[in-house]
């Protein structure tokens, strides 16, 4: 066990994290000016168009706590002895469109058996813009960003996509195995989006000193719970 301690060090020190325009119109403050101006035709065919409008986006905000986003009782199951159990957030420039939170932990009450667990829990809110298109587009397009990127991270190979039914308006599930320091881990990201936010869950699993793997099915499910209750956090803190 004294072997494990400063492993554990070495592995948390390394952990991977997985981060507007305005339109102006122009009025006519020249009232004798009128009747010359709708007499010139180049005048009238350049004027400036109203500006575009594009729908509201759905949610104005992210969760105020987003390491209470998953409850306590999820976090005891995923991550058992976890380092901190209230988890620890990740600087963000602006907590209103981004935020994320990380928990991880080494369960070794059997010396035999020792298993670490990792979740990281992030939240993108992208708002609607006249140029650049409504919430709900922009993270469609972000989430697919995010799916893409899962299925390389940490030098992942041979990426599993497919789709998370009953999360949010849509999900992905992208599962793969890493290797860190000679020891292997089976990683499952959660990429779902409700509204204009995408939530991304990221939930890894790894035996350590010989000990068995957890099953990919195990970390898959684990992340999708996760990724169900963010989803939701979000609903509940725009109400």
């Amino acid at each position: 066990m004294h072997r494990t301690a400063p492993r554990l060090a070495r592995l948390l020190a390394c952990a991977a994290v997985p981060v507007m325009l305005v339109a102006t119109g122009c009025s006519d403050d020249d009232g004798g000016s009128k009747k010359k101006a709708s007499s010139s035709p180049s005048q009238s065919a350049g004027a400036p168009s109203a500006s575009p409008s594009v729908k509201a986006a759905a949610f104005a905000k992210l969760p105020p706590e987003v390491c209470k986003t998953v409850g306590e009782k999820t976090i005891d199951s995923l991550v058992p002895k976890a380092k901190k159990k209230e988890g620890e957030a990740l600087p963000t420039s602006d907590a209103n469109d981004s935020a994320s939170c990380f928990w991880n932990g080494l369960n070794d009450e059997d010396v035999k058996d020792l298993q670490f667990r990792s979740l990281t829990v992030s939240f993108k809110r992208l708002a609607s813009d006249p140029t650049l298109g409504s919430g709900e587009k922009r993270a469609e397009k972000f989430a697919e960003q995010q799916v893409t990127k899962a299925t390389t991270a940490d030098g992942a190979k041979d990426a599993k996509t497919d789709k998370a039914e009953g999360i949010g308006d849509g999900a992905n599930l992208v599962a793969t195995d890493t290797k860190k320091d000679d020891d292997d881990y089976r990683n499952a990201t959660v990429v779902a989006r409700t509204g204009n936010v995408v939530v991304t869950v990221k939930y890894s699993g790894a035996g350590f000193q010989g000990a068995k793997n957890p099953a990919a099915d195990d970390i898959a499910k684990g992340a999708q719970d996760a990724a169900k209750e963010a989803v939701a956090a979000v609903a509940a803190a725009n109400k």
